[in-house]
């Protein structure tokens, strides 16, 4: 029963704990007793927190067998990346510099989870700061991918991935600076959504001055959910999405627009652009193959108008990583990495040392309008475009990313070319299961919608989901476990 509890979406997990056909407090712990089992194969979590969970799912289960009504997440275990802030609860975001940092507020979306009765079961591990698409710090062990524990599950929302990817929890929140949903949603057979920007408010996350490290990427971020199924995601968008006044950039509730209504209706009719490599990236054969064949669901069996087109713009990597820094503490993570030492992540601290110029900052901006104003005539045409997520499968843990893609010399970062050019834009994009490997390694397919249609990319993900269902694959280890 127990790993049947375990393999169970949010949605159904809801339903069955809110009719008091399932205890709370036996799903917290069928979680747990998981985790140990797991979790030391995987390090997906750096703080696991059982008593807590079992805490709040007591109080949570008081209040079901009393009548009192409760959140739409009742009961349901939830993972939080370690990027996001937790009261009373250690925030280490991959840095000794934090390693003894126990925020003394939560973030607006913890907040929320709470308020929406979800049970946090720990903190997932993350690379330092996230200034990385995988899963290694200084601090912790690294995070490993359930599908081949010699892989990385991607970054920098690694132990979300890793956790719900293996039943250690249904759900995840990820943060998302320049694919960090993404990224790891792909990499671990999941599906992962970055609304638009402003949909889910942000705090102290990126705007809190007093954190360096905690306090950067404030025009590039967004938070969102992980999951094995887009029900859930939207589940969880539905709690933790609306404004905020500590976000001045979040967006007000739409009158006519609902998470979970947004999943149902068709595609027929629409209008698709298939881009294989926005016309400069390198591709593995692989993901070009996988995803090139799931394309064809769209036409084939959805209805859409499919059309092979790139936005057009020029590779933007330089200016992304000019917002990025643009968008840091250099001030307080420079005097940081001086105290650190060799104890920052090595990539991290030579970025860090880099002598910015102003025009490289002006420069960086410049970069992102010129691909928002691409992209916003290029959606004219197109109610949606679909790309690979990444431009590789998995890779070996303990490096940043390969340097040879398709027999191209390319930068570490360069497998990455897909996911950071809709964190310019702000535009919602999500990723779906394309498929698997050979070799049993997931493939993600990335579906991104016009400026602030993000009904339309859920609606999207759940008909690629029905037309071709992903969530009965588990990971192998799980079986050579028992689990």
């Amino acid at each position: 029963m127990a790993n049947e509890i375990c393999r169970m979406d949010a949605v159904r997990l809801a339903g069955l704990i809110r009719t008091k056909q399932l205890s709370a407090v036996d799903v917290a712990r069928a979680v747990i007793d998981r985790m140990n089992r797991l979790d030391p194969h995987l390090h997906a979590f750096c703080t696991p927190t059982p008593e807590l969970a079992i805490d709040a799912a007591a109080r949570v289960e008081k209040s079901i067998m009393a009548g009192v009504a409760v959140g739409p997440l009742a009961g349901v275990p939830v993972a939080v990346k370690d990027l996001i802030c937790t009261k009373g609860i250690k925030t280490v975001s991959g840095s000794w510099a934090y390693a003894d940092f126990v925020p003394d507020e939560d973030d607006v979306v913890v907040e929320r989870l709470k308020q929406a009765d979800a049970i946090i079961i720990g903190k997932t591990n993350v690379p330092e700061f996230g200034y990385s698409g995988v899963g290694h710090n200084p601090v912790f062990p690294t995070s490993r991918n359930p599908w081949n524990t010699n892989l990385t599950p991607g970054g920098s929302s690694a132990g979300s991935g890793a956790a719900v990817a293996s039943g250690l929890g249904p759900i995840a929140l990820g943060s998302d600076g320049g694919g960090s949903v993404r990224i790891p949603s792909s990499f671990s057979g999941l599906f992962g959504m970055k609304a638009s920007m402003g949909r889910v408010p942000l705090y102290p996350g990126t705007k809190d001055e007093r954190y360096p490290g905690v306090s950067s990427w404030e025009a590039l971020e967004h938070i969102g959910p992980m999951s094995r199924t887009v029900a859930d995601s939207a589940l969880m968008l539905s709690v933790i999405a609306g404004p905020d006044d500590r976000d001045s950039r979040s967006l007000p509730y739409e009158r006519d627009f609902d998470w979970l209504t947004a999943l149902r209706g068709d595609l027929k009719g629409k209008r698709v652009a298939y881009s294989a490599d926005l016309g400069y990236a390198a591709v593995d054969p692989r993901v070009r193959k996988i995803v090139g064949d799931a394309v064809k669901v769209f036409e084939r069996d959805l209805g859409c108008i499919v059309e092979e087109a790139n936005p057009g713009w020029d590779n933007p990597y330089d200016g992304f990583w000019g917002m990025v820094m643009r968008e840091s503490d250099l001030r307080g993570l420079r005097a940081m990495a001086d105290r650190l030492g060799d104890k920052m992540t090595p990539h991290l601290a030579a970025i860090l040392r880099t002598e910015w110029t102003a025009e490289q900052f002006t420069d960086a901006m410049l970069v992102r309008k010129a691909v928002t104003n691409k992209m916003w005539r290029f959606m004219r045409n197109y109610d949606l475009l679909i790309t690979p997520t990444l431009a590789v499968p998995p890779f070996e843990t303990g490096i940043q990313g390969p340097t040879l893609i398709d027999g191209r010399q390319v930068d570490q970062f360069e497998w990455l070319h897909f996911t950071y050019p809709f964190n310019l834009t702000g535009q919602p994009a999500a990723t779906v299961p394309a498929g698997w490997t050979a070799d049993g390694l997931p493939i993600g397919l990335q579906i991104i919608g016009r400026h602030l249609d993000d009904a339309l990319v859920l609606r999207a993900s759940a008909c690629f989901e029905a037309a071709q269902p992903w969530k009965h694959k588990w990971p192998g280890i799980l079986a050579e476990l028992g689990l």
